[in-house]
């Protein structure tokens, strides 16, 4: 069977370059996913999409996806809604020094058109009047930041892009990625073999093993973050709350239910998925310090998800010289669902071999052969 381009991957991700891809005329698109849409990062994310960043590329990466997001129920002519509610994140500074670093932050984010502002903790009470302000130094606050339905998002895409004529094939594992000459040849799937000279690489958490099939050695690294959700009540919070030093976010979803996530240092760098104690008892602590009310309400559930994280927690949204043809999107460090309209059209573009609309030099796989290239995101929970 022939391709044009074979993307690996059916998170948001890939569904947004196969759908930018089909836009912009290609034909013969195929997408693999050894499961389901959205089966892996994507539907196991925190449902939030902000523009308040440490980095430049990040801030310009989240501001054009806003933008699409603004607009994309209307673009893709989607028959459902895709919950997007724009009212703001809440980021907590709990000191001096983060205080300082939010400052930095603002300046930087308000210079690509962000609407970001630095506030008083009582100014922020004022935003969410169920925050301890005994805990909390100041805050940061973006009016356009926000909740978007991952499930809903990825599935416009991909009702966009079969109308465009892009083929999925779910529950089909890639296996082999056949190179001759330092060409691709053919991806060969445990049900077919699809004869190509193009591969995309948006494969979440397996991006690494991807790159390996081609002997692309990416340095990126997966890691379980646990999520849980809470039984919905009446709408009593607006924006998602974040505290990078006390590692939590949190938000209330339109249908009522708080969602919320933290990290884990200690945790594995493996495929694991699952939930634990462990997690459940330092997220209620942490819950309740910060937004006492929560501390009323009942778990529903709780799950784990991948986050496939690199060197500088910048996404890497590149091709290589290695190998001729094989285009990689990976290394999101927890949100590539808040970035997949830039994505998707970025790496359109350069397939397409059309100047990008952002310059995105920087996050070309070759800036971690020195180090002096990289800029570290510090605003990851």
């Amino acid at each position: 069977m022939k391709a044009n381009i074979v993307i690996i991957g059916s998170g948001i991700s890939g569904v947004s370059i196969a759908y930018n891809l089909a836009k912009k005329g290609v034909k013969d698109i195929v997408v693999v996913d050894k499961s389901y849409i959205s089966s892996g990062s994507t539907g196991r994310c925190g449902a939030g999409v902000r523009q308040q960043w440490g980095t430049l590329m990040n801030c310009k990466l989240a501001k054009s996806s806003i933008d699409f997001f603004e607009k994309a129920q209307k673009i893709l002519k989607y028959h459902r809604d895709i919950e997007f509610k724009q009212e703001g994140y809440l980021i907590v500074a709990e000191d001096d020094e983060e205080f300082n670093q939010f400052k930095k932050n603002v300046k930087l984010q308000n210079s690509v058109g962000i609407p970001s502002i630095q506030i008083s903790k009582d100014e922020a009470k004022k935003i969410v009047p169920h925050l301890n302000l005994d805990v909390i130094h100041s805050a940061t606050y973006c009016k356009t930041d926000g909740h978007l339905n991952p499930f809903l998002m990825t599935d416009a895409y991909y009702v966009a892009a079969k109308k465009l004529g892009v083929k999925f094939y779910f529950y089909e594992e890639v296996k082999e990625i056949i190179v001759s000459n330092k060409k691709i040849q053919k991806v060969i799937t445990d049900k077919h073999e699809f004869y190509t000279h193009k591969v995309v690489n948006a494969a979440g958490g397996f991006a690494k093993e991807v790159g390996d099939l081609v002997g692309i050695d990416i340095p990126v690294y997966s890691e379980n973050h646990e999520i849980l959700v809470t039984e919905p009540i009446e709408k009593i919070q607006g924006p998602m709350v974040i505290s990078f030093k006390k590692n939590i976010y949190c938000q209330q979803v339109p249908h009522g239910a708080f969602i919320m996530g933290r990290s884990d240092k200690s945790v594995e760098k493996n495929h694991d998925i699952s939930s634990t104690w462990k997690f459940l008892d330092e997220m209620s602590k942490t819950a309740v310090e910060l937004l006492p009310l929560i501390g009323e309400l009942r778990v529903i559930r709780q799950w784990g998800g991948s986050y496939n994280v690199s060197p500088d927690r910048q996404p890497i949204i590149s091709d290589t010289k290695e190998l001729a043809g094989y285009y990689m999107a990976v290394g999101f460090s927890g949100h590539g669902f808040m970035f997949a309209p830039m994505t998707g059209l970025l790496l359109s573009e350069m397939i397409l071999n059309e100047p990008t609309s952002i310059d995105i030099t920087d996050l070309h796989i070759d800036r971690f052969e020195s180090e002096n290239k990289t800029n570290y995101e510090q605003s990851v929970v």
